[in-house]
């Protein structure tokens, strides 16, 4: 098992940045992939950035690329989001998943899951 809680998410101006955190326990974090993911009202789960284990490769949505970096300190357990010129569209619920099989875009080939934290941007 593997226990997945974010945090840093809050209300921001566009063009603000924000850095999103998710601190893991349980199994050992650098043996993981990781990523996020977010969730607007109304909409499905939609992949925003992965890493893996050791963090030397990253992937991102084309609607970040450029905007978000993601980033893991494998000695602190943490997973972390840089979050940059922030959109009003980048408004949702933000998750950390760990431990990816087959489509690591798809929300259903992850393994775990944290509760999520609230990003909002106001125009």
């Amino acid at each position: 098992q593997v226990q997945l809680v974010e945090s840093g998410g809050g209300l921001v101006q566009a063009g603000g940045s924000l850095r999103l955190s998710c601190a893991a326990s349980g199994r050992t974090f650098s043996s993981h992939g990781m990523g996020w993911f977010r969730q607007a009202p109304g909409k499905e789960r939609e992949f925003v950035a992965a890493i893996n284990s050791s963090g030397g490769s990253t992937f991102y949505a084309d609607s970040v690329k450029g905007r978000f970096t993601i980033s893991r300190d494998n000695a602190k357990n943490t997973l972390y989001l840089q979050m940059n010129s922030l959109k009003p569209e980048d408004t949702a619920v933000y998750y950390c998943a760990a431990d990816p099989e087959g489509n690591y875009r798809s929300s259903y080939d992850w393994g775990f899951w944290g509760q999520g934290t609230q990003v909002t941007v106001s125009s």
